[in-house]
């Protein structure tokens, strides 16, 4: 009998979530930053090893909020643990021991799902580092780096996933449409490429997307709060977000398996961060 289910990848912003995803799936499809909270929508990668398939959603990191995009983060972080089959908690092992799930998540009761604490980032920790309470054989150490107890966490994984057939053909990766990734792409590229707290002010929205022709087209706009910001993004003879259109092109074309000609404008939209409507436009809002 197969077994197939949702596993939600759940913790603090910057504990890992999306390097852990791009590791287990083997393609680069979640933003990686090491600057916390560049994931705001969850990306589901998929994964199906001989009779398992695994829909691992990587959603935001469970913070406090301070506007309403933070709002719409946090509320996506708990439907991704609520809809989970299981919940695979992640923490850096340098900062052991986890505390709750439902203590991080300010949860009133325990999630319904089955939860497998995931310590990651051990490459970071050096054999001789001394944990006073070493981790419990129910919880698996991982490094997304180098691979080191992926394995195990798959075997865990999959003994708490329900039998039932694929939901999804088995060489798929993703559920979601280039479109969205292309956004992302753009968008990692500006965590890359501009400075300080900019990058939490930019959105990508994609106008047009060709795809059947070489090379694949797409318009995207780079969305700022303030003029100012906007003159950055651009910078100095357009040579910033030229820069930021080729980072992101080798992404999307690495993904697509195509050529692709980006073009890429800057705009204002002011406080879309904190506008209900501006989030919804964007894809943020309920």
């Amino acid at each position: 009998m197969t077994r197939c289910g949702v596993v939600a990848l759940a913790g603090k912003p910057n504990v890992g979530k999306s390097t852990l995803l791009n590791a287990l799936v083997g393609e680069h499809l979640a933003i990686v930053s090491p600057k916390p909270q560049s994931t705001r929508l969850p990306v589901v990668g998929l994964l199906t090893r001989a009779d398992t398939q695994f829909i691992f959603t990587d959603s935001p990191g469970l913070l406090e909020p301070e506007y309403k995009l933070h709002e719409a983060m946090r509320a996506a972080a708990l439907r991704a643990i609520d809809d989970a089959e299981v919940i695979a908690y992640l923490h850096p092992l340098a900062e052991h021991p986890a505390p709750p799930l439902t203590q991080v998540a300010k949860l009133d009761r325990a999630p319904r799902a089955p939860i497998v604490t995931v310590y990651t980032k051990s490459d970071l920790v050096t054999p001789s580092t001394n944990l006073h309470h070493p981790p419990p054989p129910s919880t698996v150490v991982v490094s997304a780096l180098t691979g080191a107890g992926l394995d195990e966490l798959f075997a865990a994984l999959r003994e708490r996933l329900p039998e039932g057939p694929f939901h999804y053909d088995p060489d798929a990766i993703a559920t979601q449409p280039m479109r969205f990734f292309a956004a992302e792409f753009v968008r990692e590229a500006a965590f890359e490429l501009l400075h300080e707290e900019l990058p939490y002010s930019v959105a990508v929205e994609i106008d047009e997307f060709r795809e059947g022709q070489e090379p694949v087209y797409i318009r995207a706009v780079v969305y700022v709060e303030r003029a100012s910001q906007k003159g950055i993004v651009i910078g100095e003879g357009g040579r910033t977000i030229k820069a930021i259109g080729q980072t992101a092109r080798g992404k999307i074309e690495a993904l697509l398996g195509a050529r692709v000609f980006l073009e890429l404008h800057a705009k204002v939209l002011p406080k879309w961060r904190r506008q209900p409507a501006s989030l919804k436009r964007l894809g943020y809002g309920g």
